[in-house]
C-alpha cells in the first residue's frame, strides 16, 4: 500500500484542524490527515496522546470541538446515522451481553443495523467460522477465555458488512496465539478492501499490519508515514548498544559527536549510520562493559519522539 493516495483517490477519512477540548485541556489539538480506501492506518502514541478521542470523534460517539472531520464524503456532526451505517467498532472494553449467547450478541447486534433476521443469521454463521468461534455459537459469552471475547467482539464489528473498520486496541491482554489470530483476520480484511483504523500500544504490530502510522503526542500528530520510512527516518537500520565502565558516560557523549542517542540507565543507544565506526571511536576513548549492535525497531522510534517517562 503507497504512503499518499493516488491524486484520483478519494479520501475515506479527512480531518482537518480536528480539536476537542475538555475544559482547557486540547486532548486533539487541530490535527490534520487523510486515510485512502482500503488502507491500513495505525494510530500510536503513550496513554493521554489523543489516540482514543480521535477514535471516539470519528465513531459518531463524542463531539468535535473544533475542525473538519468527514466519513465516507459526510461531515461526522451531520450524518451520524449515515456514517455509522457504514462504519465497524471494535472498542477497548469487551461490551456484550453476559446474559446472551455468542450467536445471539451477533444477532441483537444486526438488529441495530435493520438487518433483516435471515440475512443475520447468514452472516453470523460466517463470521463465527471467520473468528474460528463456530463450535462456541451457542455458549454464554462469560464462559468464553479472553482470547475469544475479543474475536466475538471483532465479529459483532463486521456484522453490518462495513466499509471502514475501527479498532481501538483490539489485541491488548491476549496471548500470542490469540493476537496472531486477529491479525491473520485483519490482514483478509485489508485484502477484501475494508478500510481499517488501529490504535495500539504494540508496536510489531503495528509494524506487522499497518500501511501507514500516525504517532501522537500531547494532542498533535508528530509523526507519519510507513513504519519502514518511520524507522529509517529516525533511528536508521542498526542500533549499537553500548555499555560504559562506570564514570565513562561523559566520555560516550563526547565519542559520539553527531550521532544521534538515548541513554537507559547506564546504557547508551546509538543511531549511527556507520555502527562499526562509532564502536571504533567509542573504544578508542572509553573502556566499555559490554556492547551489541541490533536491528532499529518501531519501538525505538516510538521511545526517541515521545519519550521514556511513563503515562498514566
Amino acid at each position: 500500500m503507497p504512503e499518499a493516495m493516488k491524486p484520483t483517490e478519494t479520501p475515506l477519512v479527512v480531518a482537518a484542524g480536528l480539536t476537542k477540548r475538555f475544559g482547557e485541556l486540547a486532548a486533539v489539538d487541530g490535527i490534520n490527515f487523510e486515510i485512502a480506501p482500503g488502507e491500513v492506518v495505525g494510530f500510536l502514541g503513550p496513554n493521554g496522546a489523543g489516540k482514543t478521542t480521535t477514535i471516539r470523534m470519528l465513531s459518531g460517539n463524542s463531539p468535535r470541538t473544533g475542525g473538519r472531520l468527514d466519513v465516507f464524503g459526510l461531515d461526522v456532526a451531520l450524518h451520524p446515522r449515515e456514517i455509522k451505517a457504514q462504519l465497524g467498532v471494535v472498542p477497548q472494553d469487551n461490551n456484550y451481553d453476559p446474559d446472551l449467547s455468542v450467536v445471539e450478541n451477533l444477532l441483537v447486534y444486526a438488529r441495530y443495523f435493520g438487518i433483516p433476521t435471515r440475512i443475520a443469521r447468514q452472516r453470523a454463521t460466517e463470521l463465527l467460522e471467520f473468528v474460528h468461534l463456530t463450535d462456541k455459537s451457542d455458549e454464554k459469552v462469560d464462559e468464553l477465555s479472553g482470547g475469544m471475547k475479543r474475536r466475538l467482539v471483532l465479529a459483532r464489528g463486521l456484522i453490518n458488512t462495513p466499509r471502514l473498520l475501527v479498532l481501538d486496541e483490539p489485541t491488548t491482554g491476549l496471548d500470542p496465539q490469540a493476537r496472531r489470530l486477529i491479525w491473520e483476520r485483519l490482514r483478509e480484511l485489508r485484502q477484501r478492501g475494508v478500510t481499517i483504523i488501529i490504535t495500539t500500544h504494540y508496536m510489531d504490530e503495528a509494524e506487522q499490519i499497518c500501511d501507514r502510522l500516525l504517532i501522537m503526542d500531547n494532542g498533535k500528530v508528530i509523526a507519519t508515514g510507513s513504519p519502514q520510512s518511520l524507522i529509517g527516518e529516525n533511528a536508521g537500520d542498526e542500533v549499537l548498544e553500548v555499555v560504559p565502565e562506570d564514570g565513562m558516560s561523559g566520555a560516550v557523549e563526547a565519542a559520539l559527536g553527531e550521532c544521534r542517542f538515548q541513554k537507559l540507565g547506564d546504557k547508551f543507544e546509538i543511531f549511527a549510520s556507520d555502527c562499526p565506526g562509532a564502536l571504533e571511536r567509542i573504544r578508542k576513548q572509553v573502556r566499555l562493559n559490554s556492547y551489541s549492535v541490533r536491528r532499529a525497531t518501531l519501538e525505538d522510534v516510538f521511545i526517541r519522539l515521545t519519550g521514556r517517562e511513563l503515562r498514566d
